[in-house]
């Protein structure tokens, strides 16, 4: 079954004048198209395709921040049998070459005028693209290039069309890995693996009302994880609001009030390091009302977690903890949030236990863009707090050599796209993906994840590290924004830390510490010594051989443009390793 079909149809058919879609324009409130009218535009757009040449199994790229017009090229593509290729906003122009040439693609839609600027760079080479689509009109474009605005690309093209009957099997898009660890390869996902993916989805949560739920899609659309839930919540029938502007989270979730969204670990490490530190600053009182509702809270969680009834008198504590800590916590997220997937990176225990106390369920899952996103993840209920949750309906996992964890089942990838070689890499001789993370299964059948093996870190003493857990625990607090553990073939562990400039700017002022520049700052004696106390204090339930000894403070954030990070916030460890070397050695 072809999966935009899948999606449109139903849904078209059974509420077409519901909203489907949200999106916000300059200078303009936030704006809806109904079923009807998406489907419509997404018709309209695959005849256009279709008039410009555009076949089954043909490449299609889409070089633009999240938007309407995104997720309605991507659909719009796969309608008509094409294969959709999105590409990193983040990327420049050398980095979309290699995925235009390496995919194949014909055609490309474009955001702003600097991803413009890109794609006519590459247009103008010898290469596989013929075409360039305008989303935005204020984009000044050449149209001597074959750059036309999709408004004017589209006007003429019928809203009406047969979509294209697709195989399980069939190539529905080719994602690139981000690149942690070298060149991005282009991973082959198929209708079949995003069909099967949602319908499991939607087994194993058992939703209600999924048609009355909200998401606000903030994360980037090229990358699975974002993509694979707007997806899930279209499929279903939900509405979907566009933000393309991540910086406008806070102002967005007050607009919108989402019930449902999905992010990744910092979004809900800041909000829980934010909200400590607001109370640890209150009077005496304010802190016991506080960590009394934290308590109720708690207990209420545990009861929901467990499926056991909430005695009356403890229901009566929650209306109270609610209406004096919780409600303000929940309406600084819009109000209305209920159910946050979380994935990109593991999340540690005190902070789902936090949300869950507030009443906010962090549905914390694992996967890989070669398993479309998900192989588990938290349910609604009987979960267990520091553990990437149980495998989806039809994925089943299992532990190989080194600990790693392998997977197989409906949303396993068909492969790398041009790279055989690498394909065969990663599968066991019996057809196992071999994942690249160690961790295990215990008895209750929840995975836990211990690390990256490429991560995985052996100090000279003999003594094997985890980095992700440590960094985990200290970027929980609200001082340090990112940080890079060093341990490899060292006496001892260190650590590069950017420091959260924000925070830092304040506890200067108050304690009239003068302010210069970042660079002079992350050398003063004062700041040096808060952050040493501020890491003893986190460290305190550590091994001795993992804690950071020693530390360098930076002057400014690890950046997408110089390689230190992916466009998903990934730090790239070899990079940051290798650039930061000298200040490295000084530590040891």
């Amino acid at each position: 079954m072809n999966l935009a079909e899948a999606i449109i149809l139903k849904n078209t058919e059974k509420h077409p004048l519901k909203a489907a879609i949200g999106f916000k324009k300059k200078d303009a409130g936030w704006k809806e198209l109904s079923w009807k009218k998406f489907s419509e535009i997404i018709f309209k757009t695959a005849n256009a395709l279709k008039n410009a040449g555009i076949g089954e199994n043909d490449k299609v790229a889409i070089y633009a921040d999240n938007s309407s017009e995104w997720m309605i090229f991507d659909l719009a593509a796969m309608a008509i049998g094409a294969v959709s290729v999105p590409i990193y906003t983040t990327n420049n122009a050398e980095q979309a070459e290699y995925i235009v040439n390496d995919s194949g693609a014909k055609i490309i839609l474009v955001g702003d005028q600097s991803q413009y600027d890109a794609a006519l760079q590459i247009l103008q080479k010898e290469n596989s693209l013929e075409t360039i689509i305008v989303s935005k009109k204020a984009v000044w474009i050449k149209k001597e290039f074959s750059s036309y605005y999709l408004e004017d690309f589209i006007a003429k093209a019928s809203p009406e069309l047969e979509c294209c009957k697709k195989e399980y099997e069939d190539v529905a898009t080719i994602i690139y890995t981000s690149g942690t660890t070298g060149t991005p390869k282009g991973v082959m996902l198929t209708h079949g693996n995003f069909i099967r993916a949602l319908d499991a989805h939607f087994e194993f949560f058992k939703f209600k009302n999924f048609e009355e739920e909200l998401s606000l899609a903030f994360l980037p659309l090229t990358h699975v994880f974002e993509r694979s839930w707007s997806l899930l919540c279209l499929y279903g029938g939900a509405r979907v609001y566009f933000l393309e502007d991540p910086k406008n989270i806070s102002k967005a979730l007050e607009e919108v009030k989402p019930t449902m969204m999905c992010a990744v670990p910092r979004f809900f490490q800041k909000v829980y390091a934010g909200v400590l530190e607001k109370a640890e600053e209150g009077s005496s009182m304010k802190k016991k009302i506080f960590n009394w509702a934290l308590t109720v809270g708690w207990q209420t969680a545990e009861l929901r977690r467990n499926e056991k009834p909430v005695p009356f008198w403890l229901k009566i504590k929650q209306i109270i903890a609610d209406t004096l800590v919780f409600s303000k916590i929940k309406d600084r997220m819009g109000g209305r949030l209920w159910f946050l997937p979380c994935g990109g990176a593991s999340l540690s225990p005190e902070v789902t236990k936090f949300f869950e106390s507030v009443g906010i369920h962090v549905t914390v899952g694992y996967g890989l863009t070669e398993t479309t996103a998900t192989l588990t993840l938290f349910p609604l209920t009987h979960f267990e707090h520091g553990t990437s949750g149980k495998p989806l309906p039809g994925v089943e996992l299992r532990i190989g050599e080194n600990d790693e964890i392998q997977a197989r089942g409906n949303g396993i990838m068909k492969g790398y796209y041009n790279r055989p070689e690498e394909t065969q890499k990663v599968f066991t001789e019996d057809g196992w993906f071999k994942t690249g993370d160690a961790g295990r299964i215990d008895g209750k059948g929840n995975l836990v994840i211990t690390d990256r093996l490429k991560d995985l870190m052996k100090t000279s003493n003999g003594k094997y590290i985890a980095p992700q857990p440590v960094e985990n625990l200290l970027t929980n607090n609200n001082f340090i924004q990112q940080i890079v553990l060093i341990a490899e073939g060292r006496q001892f562990v260190s650590a590069l830390i950017v420091p959260n400039f924000e925070f830092l700017k304040d506890h200067l002022q108050k304690n009239n510490i003068p302010f210069t520049s970042w660079e002079e700052i992350v050398k003063n004696e004062k700041v040096n010594d808060f952050y040493k106390e501020k890491i003893k204090e986190l460290q305190t339930d550590l091994s001795d051989y993992e804690k950071v000894k020693r530390f360098t403070l930076l002057p400014a954030e690890f950046d997408i443009n110089t390689g230190e990070i992916t466009p998903t916030l990934k730090v790239k460890r070899g990079v940051v390793l290798k650039k930061y070397a000298d200040l490295i050695e000084e530590m040891y």
